[in-house]
């Protein structure tokens, strides 16, 4: 999957895992990372806050009185990319980012029974097998819980919806791990393990703030700033 900045001028080629595993397996930057140039180019469209406001109300979950504000996990029922389309979004993530997919007969290739995950956090080669699902999970780069934080709280349920299912560009296949360690910090608190990813992570967590048009801190700018300087 390659996805390209739509802001003017930035012709971003920022590759989920839609890559040879050859390619991405090993030491070395992840292929199709950003230049400095484009990061920083990204960085002088971005919005800048002095800190995460904590506007309270943030509710994920669905089940009783929780408010469910970005909608049912995974919901096809949505109009980003890949919605309507008779598949959950997660299986839909998974289907663009493994390689060597196969699927559950009779779903249409919709459902993911295994495939071959070149992670784009650790560099490392996973196997994904549906029965150990939890080794693979789908990473929102700009977390919902920041997200909320940071605006979307005040934007209309169908965005965050969106927001939440958006193929194109806020949703990767990860390693379980690594994305459990996330959570939900920003880039000031969280950059993948392996440095040779961080230009791809700050193209990529910075082109989604510019699309939804969300802000990031000081304390990420600076990061991300730091970053740009280490990219080629």
């Amino acid at each position: 999957m390659t996805l390209v900045g739509i802001t003017a001028g930035i012709a971003l080629s920022i590759t989920g895992c839609g890559v040879s595993i050859l390619d991405l397996a090993g030491p070395g930057p992840a292929p199709n990372s950003p230049t400095r140039a484009q990061v920083e180019e990204l960085l002088g469209r971005v919005q800048t806050v002095a800190s995460r406001p904590h506007p309270g109300g943030y509710q994920r979950g669905c089940s009783g009185k929780e408010l469910c504000v970005f909608g049912p996990a995974w919901t096809d029922d949505q109009d980003a990319a890949g919605g309507h389309d008779g598949c959950d979004t997660r299986n839909n993530v998974l289907a663009i980012d493994l390689r060597s997919v196969t699927f559950r007969e009779g779903t249409h290739d919709c459902v993911v029974l295994s495939g071959i995950l070149a992670d784009p956090y650790s560099g490392e080669i996973v196997t994904f097998d549906r029965s150990a699902a939890r080794e693979v999970q789908i990473d929102h780069v700009y977390p919902l819980a920041a997200a909320w934080d940071m605006g979307a709280s005040m934007w209309p349920r169908e965005q965050r919806v969106r927001f939440a299912n958006d193929v194109v560009f806020n949703l990767l296949a990860v390693n379980g791990a690594d994305n459990q360690d996330k959570g939900d910090q920003t880039p000031q608190d969280w950059l993948p393990p392996n440095p040779a990813y961080h230009c791809f992570y700050a193209g990529k967590y910075l082109t989604v703030a510019v699309e939804y048009r969300l802000p990031v801190t000081q304390a990420d700018r600076e990061t991300l700033a730091e970053v740009a300087r280490r990219c080629p």
